[in-house]
């Protein structure tokens, strides 16, 4: 099954529009290559996507060497707000960067959310 690059920036533009405190989103391939993304003015696309892969390569290697199993999330909290990186199906990843007045709860189920719709699109 192809995949409809223009139903997933549709579902990404929703998100971020929709969802408070959500500051952009990215699904991008474990090596490193963007399929869609809604990211803020001045974000580089092929940069950002990169740095997803780079942080899940890590955050794989990290998880095995401490015996932690399979990576639910890796999580950057900084004072100028949150970046989540998750599995969305086989071979892609979601990164989503929220302020950081954003309620982790609340941020978790939104995530939650929006990976059953793409996991849909993707065809998972």
């Amino acid at each position: 099954m192809a995949i409809n690059v223009m139903t997933l920036e549709s579902i990404l533009q929703n998100f971020v529009t929709q969802t408070n405190d959500i500051q952009g989103a990215a699904l991008v391939t474990p090596d490193g290559l963007s399929l869609a993304s809604n990211l803020q003015v001045g974000m580089d696309e092929e940069r950002v996507a990169a740095m997803s892969a780079a942080m899940l390569s890590l955050g794989e290697r990290i998880s095995h060497e401490l015996a932690r199993g399979i990576i639910d999330r890796i999580a950057i909290e900084g004072d100028g707000g949150h970046a989540i990186l998750t599995s969305c199906g086989q071979d892609v990843v979601l990164l989503i960067m929220a302020s950081q007045t954003a309620k982790q709860g609340l941020l978790m189920l939104e995530i939650k959310r929006l990976l059953s719709e793409l996991k849909g699109a993707l065809g998972h």
